[in-house]
């Protein structure tokens, strides 16, 4: 048996999924949290029968209409008739609006019933509701039901088994129209409104008045202030960073690295001198160093990742959205752009494929693009190793990331927009603010736990492998011969980076380690660190406390070569270059354009070239009075970079002149 979880978003539909099958999936108190359908087996305790019985979380959606690409998967799912029953998951408190979609739905022939949740809001808000009215008007089953509470869930299986199999008949019998006549979708589109509004006003009461307003909006009246509403955000992520990297994550990243540096000593002690020197370098610096280097900044992560669940769960990061509308128009984007970027924080895919809620293809699209320059959970690693090594205050630097980020994410909006040459957008940014709640600590330390899985996971397998295959290259030569004392240029992994370094020396970092680092970045960006500590043979690499190497940041810089202009050029560089290989494949997916992915990639390799390279040139005059090496070949490529993106302008504004003319 198949059941099929359908309704608008924010309706509460993702956790009711997670509490009939017991799996974690990414819950939201705000939109565009589902974009792809999700599947999972009902709980034996929910089951009426010992069937197995299979539950898909489809996308939210308004239509069977589909106006984005996540609709599009709900809207052919029903239309397909793939499931055996639809449950249609109906906000309680907004039933105006979700009844719209209940109509569609029961003309689709299927099973239905409806499950009224969030019912245990309704004595709040002053609102009562006769299931049994609204059973009767609708012509299927309704179950009051409180996802959140885990209430009604069973009742509710027990009814979607009693009507597998049963017709299903519309409440109303819509006239056939044609869909290309505008006038009479519209006609027709009223007559289901006008339907809805009678059975609302049948089966609903309201004791508090609709128009009074209440402590929500006063809120919202500061928090979505168009002048106060950025500075406030700035504000929170500012404490959200500054807690996780700065204040508690150290603390217990501490903890974590003294188990590291335990074991290590451990399993140095358990081989001996009897093991072979290559296989004891590669345990203990390949694998048990390197992961161990990432891995030590979990605790840091996970706080991170703790507080961007408590603020989705709350409601605020829909308020953002509506916030950062009307400036992201100016660039060529749309308000719900924002959304992308802010999961891309804790990761580039997610972000990547939340894209798919905004309709408008070249907004969708340069999104994508965009959305792997905003440091994610991978990058922060990175990011407080040179922090910690290079700069006595690692605050700053974190959040001048952000910053840049942010930056790089306008000015590569504006270059699309003019290469496009699409100008001010016009079209209406629609959003449903939910109401605030307070967030539920629960969910937020299993949305913790659960990317604190994917991290290890990750950490265990990608980064492993990795560093295995690193330390075997940087091991033997060629010939497969083990590489002498003091000659690791002749390594393998010398002989493939080195040619890549060259390129770099304009950014102040022309050392094959360093190249080879950049290099597995690619791989997963935890990989740097992982690769600075096998190719410099640093082994317990991180003091979380206090942000330094426990060998001394003075030592570990001297060996690395950098100064700490060029350090933070290679920063940069790391963060704003194209992400890793897996973000690389959503791009491909939701762009659905080899094209426009080709160009992406392009324009983040060189954006991030172009930033390293002014972030080490100027700050080396600054700091010397005088340009860092090779500055005039570096400042050629720059250059070349700039004037394809100038010639790609220029001739689509010949291309859209001579349309013009030719029109005339």
């Amino acid at each position: 048996m198949r059941i099929a979880l359908a309704g608008n978003p924010n309706s509460g539909k993702t956790t009711l999924f997670n509490a009939i099958t017991g799996k974690i999936e990414h819950v939201g108190n705000w939109p565009g949290v589902t974009v792809s359908k999700k599947e999972g087996d009902v709980k034996r305790d929910l089951r009426p029968s010992g069937e197995r019985t299979r539950v898909i979380d489809l996308p939210g959606a308004y239509s069977i209409s589909p106006f984005t690409s996540e609709e599009s998967i709900t809207s052919a799912f029903v239309t397909n008739a793939d499931a055996d029953v639809i449950i249609n998951i109906v906000d309680a408190t907004n039933l105006n609006r979700s009844l719209m979609f209940t109509t569609q739905l029961l003309e689709q022939g299927l099973p239905v019933v409806v499950a009224l949740n969030k019912v245990d809001l309704l004595h709040k808000r002053g609102i009562e509701i006769d299931e049994n009215k609204l059973s009767e008007s609708l012509g299927c089953r309704v179950v009051k039901t409180s996802s959140i509470k885990k209430q009604g869930l069973k009742d509710l299986m027990e009814v979607a088994f009693s009507v597998m199999g049963k017709a299903q008949k519309a409440p109303f019998e819509m006239r056939i129209v044609n869909p290309a006549d505008e006038a009479e979708f519209e006609e027709a589109e009223k007559e289901r409104f006008t339907y809805v509004d009678q059975i609302v006003n049948e089966v609903e009461s309201r004791i508090t008045e609709s128009r009074k307003q209440t402590s929500h909006d006063s809120i919202d009246r500061v928090v979505a202030h168009k002048f106060w509403g950025i500075p406030i955000f700035a504000a929170i992520i500012f404490g959200v960073f500054s807690i996780s990297q700065t204040y508690v994550g150290p603390v217990l990243a501490d903890t974590l690295v003294g188990w590291i540096d335990s074991f290590y000593v451990y399993a140095e002690g358990l081989m001996g001198e009897s093991v072979a020197p290559i296989l004891r370098t590669l345990l203990l610096d390949g694998i048990i160093g390197g992961v161990g280097a990432v891995v030590g900044f979990l605790p840091l992560i996970m706080v991170l990742f703790f507080l961007l669940a408590l603020l989705e769960d709350s409601g605020y990061m829909a308020r953002v959205a509506i916030v950062m509308d009307r400036h992201l128009k100016k660039v060529g984007l749309s308000g719900k752009s924002i959304i992308p970027m802010v999961i891309g924080t804790g990761c580039a895919i997610p972000g990547v494929m939340a894209t798919r809620t905004i309709r408008d293809d070249r907004q969708r699209r340069t999104t994508a693009m965009l959305t792997p320059f905003m440091p994610c959970g991978a990058k922060l690693p990175v990011i407080a190793l040179f922090a910690g090594v290079f700069f006595e205050d690692a605050a700053w630097v974190g959040t001048s990331m952000y910053f840049v980020a942010i930056a790089i994410v306008i000015f590569g909006a504006l270059i699309v927009q003019k290469i496009t040459k699409e100008g001010y957008s016009r079209s209406y940014f629609i959003m449903e603010l939910p109401e605030y709640r307070w967030p539920s600590l629960k969910r937020a330390f299993v949305m913790m736990l659960s990317r604190a899985k994917a991290y290890v996971v990750k950490a265990s397998t990608i980064i492993l492998l990795s560093n295995v295959v690193v330390q075997i290259m940087q091991s033997y030569t060629w010939s497969l011969s083990l590489v002498e004392e003091g000659m690791q240029g002749t390594s393998i992994l010398a002989s493939i980076a080195s040619p890549f370094a060259l390129l770099l020396v304009p950014l102040g970092f022309g050392a094959w380690q360093l190249a080879a680092a950049a290099i597995t970045g690619f791989i997963a960006k935890e990989n740097v660190v992982g690769t600075l500590a096998v190719v410099y043979s640093i082994s317990n690499f991180i003091d979380p406390e206090e942000f330094e190497l426990i060998s001394g940041a003075n030592d570990v810089a001297a060996v690395m070569g950098l100064t700490s202009v060029a350090a933070l050029s290679y920063l940069v560089f790391n963060l704003f270059t194209p992400p890793c290989f897996a973000a690389i494949g959503a791009m491909n997916a939701e762009m659905e354009s080899r094209k426009w992915l080709w160009a992406g990639v392009g324009f983040q390799l060189g954006m991030g070239y172009t930033v390293s390279y002014f972030v080490y040139q100027i700050g080396t005059l600054i700091t010397t009075g005088s340009f860092g090496a090779a500055a005039f070949p570096g400042l050629v490529a720059v250059g070349i970079y700039f004037g394809i993106l100038i010639y790609l302008m220029r001739r689509n504004e010949s291309e859209v002149s001579m349309s013009m003319g030719g029109a005339a």
